[in-house]
Formats: C-alpha cells, sequence, structure tokens
C-alpha cells in the first residue's frame, strides 16, 4: 500500500484503518485491520517506546522551528536522528503517560554544515558551555542559535515535560579559550537543563545534539521501567 498523500500523522488511524510509520526516512502506510492482538516483542516494544518519545519530543520543539535540512520534511529529519537515542519506558495511562524526559544528544537540528563540538565545563571557574569553534574566523552571513532544554517537574500530575527556547547569540557574546569560544554563564551549572549552539549559514545548519548533565531520565531506562511500562500494554510476547 502507497503512502497517502500528504498525511503526516504517525501512528494507527482506526477511522482509516491505516498505520502510518517510519522505515528508512520515510513514511510508510500499511492497513492496521486485524483479527490479531498485536505482536508486542520485547525488540518491538523498545523501538515503539523509542519512536513514541521521539514523537512526543517533537511536539515540544516545533514551536522552536528548528531545522533538519536533510529529511524530506523537518519532523522526518528529526526522527531520523532521535530514533538513535536509547529508549525510555513510559507507561501507556496514568500521570506519566505524557512525560518527555530530557536526555543528552536530543536533536535541535540536522544539516550540512560542519558539526560543532560542544561540552560542559569551566573558563576561570564559571561554567560554561565549551565549543570547537575557533576564535577569530567569523564569517560573513553566519549565525548561531542557542537552544536551551528544561526538564520541567510538575507536582500536581507528577509528569515530567521538557520545555524548550532558543535564541540568537550574538559573535561578541563569546569568551576565548584556548584558541575556542566559549559561551560562559552561571546558568550552565544548571542539572535541569541542556543547551545546543547551531551554526547557520542561509540555508545551511549544522547537526547539532543537546549536552546537559541532567540524570533525571536514567530511572525511565532500567528493566524494572522496561517492565512496568510493557505491562501497561498488556505485557510481552
Amino acid at each position: 500500500m502507497k503512502p497517502i498523500a500528504g498525511m503526516q500523522i504517525i501512528g494507527k488511524i482506526p477511522t482509516l484503518g491505516v498505520t502510518n510509520y517510519i522505515r528508512n526516512g520515510s513514511v510508510v502506510t500499511r492497513k492496521s485491520n486485524s483479527d490479531g492482538r498485536r505482536s508486542n516483542s520485547r525488540k518491538q516494544f523498545i523501538q515503539r517506546q523509542r519512536m513514541r518519545h521521539a514523537m512526543a519530543l517533537w511536539k515540544e520543539l516545533a514551536h522552536c522551528q528548528p531545522m533538519f535540512t536533510e529529511g524530506k520534511t523537518h519532523y522526518l529529519g528529526f526522527i531520523s536522528l532521535a530514533n538513535r537515542m536509547p529508549a525510555v519506558f513510559i507507561p501507556k495511562r496514568g500521570p506519566l503517560s505524557g512525560a518527555t524526559l530530557l536526555m543528552p544528544n536530543i536533536p535541535v537540528s540536522g544539516g550540512t554544515l560542519q558539526p560543532i563540538q560542544q561540552q560542559l565545563g569551566e573558563v576561570d571557574g564559571t561554567p560554561a558551555l565549551i565549543t570547537s569553534l575557533k576564535a577569530n574566523n567569523q564569517r560573513p552571513f553566519e549565525r548561531f542559535l542557542l537552544y536551551t532544554a528544561e526538564q520541567q517537574l510538575y507536582v500536581d500530575n507528577d509528569c515530567p515535560v521538557v520545555g524548550f527556547q532558543v535564541r540568537e547569540v550574538k559573535y561578541n557574546e563569546f569568551t576565548e579559550m584556548e584558541g575556542c569560544l566559549a559561551l560562559v554563564d552561571d546558568v550552565f551549572s544548571d542539572e535541569m537543563k541542556g543547551w545546543a549552539l547551531v551554526h547557520i549559514i542561509g540555508q545551511r545548519c549544522s547537526t547539532q545534539g543537546i549536552v546537559t548533565r541532567c540524570t533525571y531520565y536514567e530511572q525511565f531506562t532500567t528493566e524494572e521501567a522496561l517492565q512496568n511500562a510493557a505491562k501497561s500494554y498488556g505485557g510481552l510476547k
């Protein structure tokens, strides 16, 4: 069955009796009507959890209008990169069912410019985002966007959600450190936040993922978390 033209929904669409899914970076549509129960092997469940979380992250990130120029759409470019992250296991129902989790390497851009190597550290005792950008190497028409991700914990329903913000960084905001550029600020010590600096020239951008000290997500990667989540879906087969 060929993909339905123009359809962007990923997942099961009961009214049409079809399911959209990603294969090799393209959206594929298949019939989803079946008299039997859906197979849910361990491998299948892990991939479905990875995809579910990637889709939820995109909903939080999309308002920042991120650039992913290597896919047919920005969404598909994001999904292709997000599927390389570890799976996190979230139950189908309950207060955690809508959770999104701050993790290292959440993609915020994908393109053909050379990626910027970046890490969290210190410059003269102050927290910093240290990059591989060379000092005194500014080029015409280039721009830098700083994406900030924050793990937000809502006390009322205990549902963790990642919020994203983006702003443009001016060249004079950088500090030189051993010939490379860094952004220096106390905020870079926050263990519930993460950052990614994206290089843009015209319609091209670098491929960047979030760097973070946050470890909150790790409790959702354990065998216990997998089994609890799988049980909410009817168990593994």
